[in-house]
């Protein structure tokens, strides 16, 4: 029996991708045949695309604000350089072999407000040109409700558990347990598929997790920080 998803940032893998309805991977690493022989075997391939930031060479898109986490650099969402960059991204990954994509770095709201409506317009433009069979957002909370009518799916990325730094991993404190259960409320009223991403390194919180997730309509998947594990 299959399992519903599967984040993988590595390669090769195959027969264990092999055990999923859906898997996410970074678009560069899998060659054509790769995804054809998953295809085959009737897994549905996701490709990775960041949407609000750059980790490639220095570019006239570029703010001068990095992510502390990632050292990704974030971008103007409304240059069209950039538009045209990401389109062409999306476009080459569905050519490659990719069913869909999967769309990271949505999440402008505390950091650049300003960019929501850019990055809605971005994600039609992806729809209309790249042609995706499916679309599945990360978060993306600042742009609910209208997010909904351009994706088939939204993953709520750490809905229970973290990582805490590179070697650490725990459950959310009570009080973003709540918050982050408010907003599961509110995707359940939206028509999109619900999936949750989790990070652990116990059984017992890899449980608490999924047993969560379920409660609040998610399909669940747990790894580690890199998402190096199936």
């Amino acid at each position: 029996m299959t399992q519903p998803i599967a984040f993988y940032y590595g390669a090769g893998e195959l027969e264990r991708l092999s055990q999923f309805d859906k898997v996410v991977l970074q678009a560069d690493f899998y060659p054509r045949h790769e995804l054809d022989l998953l295809g085959e075997r009737g897994v549905q391939t996701l490709g990775y695309l960041s949407l609000s930031e750059d980790v490639g060479p220095p570019a006239p898109w570029h703010r001068p604000e990095r992510n502390p986490d990632w050292g990704g650099a974030f971008v103007h969402v409304d240059d069209p350089r950039w538009v045209a960059h990401v389109v062409d991204q999306a476009t080459s990954a569905i050519a490659a072999g990719f069913d869909g994509l999967f769309l990271d770095t949505l999440n402008l709201e505390q950091t650049y407000p300003e960019d929501l409506p850019h990055l809605l317009t971005l994600i039609a433009a992806i729809r209309e040109e790249a042609r995706p069979a499916y679309l599945l957002a990360n978060r993306g909370f600042g742009l609910l409700p209208k997010l909904a009518d351009l994706v088939d799916g939204v993953l709520f990325e750490s809905f229970s558990a973290r990582w805490v730094d590179t070697e650490s991993y725990a459950p959310w404190p009570d009080d973003v347990l709540e918050a982050h259960a408010s907003v599961a409320e509110r995707l359940l009223e939206l028509d999109v598929d619900l999936y949750a991403l989790d990070y652990a390194d116990s059984d017992e919180l890899t449980d608490f997790a999924q047993r969560r997730a379920r409660e609040f309509g998610m399909l669940c998947f747990v790894s580690d920080r890199v998402l190096s594990r199936i």
